[in-house]
């Protein structure tokens, strides 16, 4: 399997954490020197491992925001 990647450009902020310090953060990632997209995943406490995820462009972003102000929580 081939190396991949990644420079995170930005953190945006953490949505949660696990007992064993992995968080589910928001991020702006350049995945293999590409333009950052939107990054929603879980991290291990130094970013050396992560789980699976999902990228986003900002179009997509927006999208996915106008859904969410749409649900009554």
């Amino acid at each position: 399997m081939a190396d991949i990647k990644f420079e995170i450009e930005k953190e945006l902020g953490v949505i949660a954490e696990s007992a064993k310090g992995w968080k589910k953060e928001l991020n702006l990632i350049s995945w293999n020197g590409k333009e950052a997209k939107y990054d929603l995943r879980e991290w291990s406490p130094e970013h050396e491992k992560m789980g699976k995820g999902v990228t986003l462009t900002t179009q997509e972003l927006k999208s996915l925001k106008e859904l969410l102000n749409k649900i009554y929580l």
